[in-house]
């Protein structure tokens, strides 16, 4: 039987909490998302370079030995959390959580010299695989090698790939370095403008292999658990800014006389969703420490967290565009891109529906 989790928050967390919150309040407020949105450019190179570089948590996942911070998946769902909640337009998902887990699972010398360029922030990578690609499912085969690491094939929504500088591709002969350069990219219309995706086409691109089959499979499996166990901390993170939002509004907004959050059936829905979140943090939480510390039954944890987070990402920011009101539908207000990128995020990495079968699997218990 596994230990109880830690659910709490420790001082470095909450002070790597302040720094990342901190940047993100001067440099990437919901007018400046909003504003790069409309450009189709959503990526900030800037931003990235001072969150991932100078603050350091492009490499938090990676050891000291290999140039990181050597910190571990609590730190880095902090981060997502305080993400989540600004609608980040950065690559920390693709590239600092899934492509550096990849690397780190292959554990072979071919990838140390891109694990600290990762890690340094010096360049952002996206591995090839779709976003939905879910945990526990069958892995990919649409890419082949031609011999000599001539590689061929189309790989549909691939998120961040137009901001990468190298791509992992997982072909039938193993794991590859493909520099973006190398590949074609068709940018598609995302429902969430700040995540943007493509579809890569490689068409006799040269990759330099990094890991044999055997052992790709088993890092990108690795780095899809990990990577959907921290989403949920994004979502956890949009839940509260959605909360926090609301209630600031229905306190300030004035109807009859009075605060429109003094209406009863407006406290109902508020106090349900404050509940909802609390119950999102403590699954978030869970998944969090039990992929830092190597629970055995992380799997299922992960598959809670997101079985649960998605839904509530998305209810929050339901409730954030309905109590709102008129303004709340309006593109000027931020509430859409939270709205986009709950019902985006409830897609990534697996469905609910997915992850709750993954849950009737490891508890063997007979599902629909």
């Amino acid at each position: 039987m596994s230990a109880a989790f830690d659910l709490l928050y420790s001082d470095t967390e909450e002070e790597l909490r302040s720094a990342v919150r901190a940047l993100l309040a001067d440099r990437c407020t919901p007018a400046d998302v909003l504003a790069r949105a409309e450009t189709g450019r959503p990526h900030d190179p800037e931003l990235w370079h001072t969150l991932a570089a100078e603050i350091g948590t492009a490499g938090l996942l990676v050891p000291e030995k290999l140039g990181g911070q050597g910190a571990g998946h609590r730190e880095a769902a902090v981060v997502l959390e305080e993400l989540g909640r600004a609608v980040a337009p950065v690559p920390y998902l693709t590239s600092a959580v899934l492509a550096t887990e990849i690397l780190l699972g292959c554990d072979t010398p071919e990838v140390m010299g891109l694990l600290g360029e990762l890690a340094a922030g010096r360049q952002v990578c996206a591995p090839a695989l779709p976003l939905t690609q879910a945990p526990g499912a069958p892995l990919p085969a649409a890419v082949r090698d031609a011999g000599g690491g001539v590689l061929t094939g189309t790989v549909t929504s691939v998120a961040d790939a137009v901001s990468a500088d190298v791509l992992l591709v997982l072909a039938d002969t193993g794991l590859y370095a493909v520099p973006a350069a190398e590949v074609s990219l068709t940018p598609r219309v995302p429902l969430d403008l700040t995540r943007p995706l493509a579809t890569v086409t490689l068409d006799g691109a040269a990759g330099r292999r990094l890991a044999d089959p055997a052992t790709a499979r088993a890092a990108v499996a690795g780095a899809l658990l990990s990577g959907a166990g921290l989403l949920a901390s994004e979502q956890l993170g949009l839940a509260e800014w959605c909360l926090t939002e609301t209630v600031r509004h229905v306190r300030g907004r004035h109807q009859f006389n009075r605060p429109v959050g003094s209406f009863q059936a407006l406290k109902h829905r508020l106090a349900q969703l404050w509940l909802d979140v609390a119950s999102a943090r403590a699954a978030a939480r869970a998944a969090a420490d039990a992929l830092a510390t190597g629970a055995p039954d992380a799997p299922l944890t992960v598959a809670v967290a997101q079985a649960y987070c998605s839904g509530v990402a998305v209810r929050a920011a339901e409730e954030c565009v309905q109590l709102h009101g008129g303004i709340g539908m309006t593109w000027e207000h931020p509430a859409h891109l939270y709205l986009k990128r709950a019902k985006a995020d409830s897609l990534a990495l697996g469905t609910a529906g997915h992850h709750h079968a993954l849950v009737a699997d490891f508890a063997e218990l007979p599902s629909p």
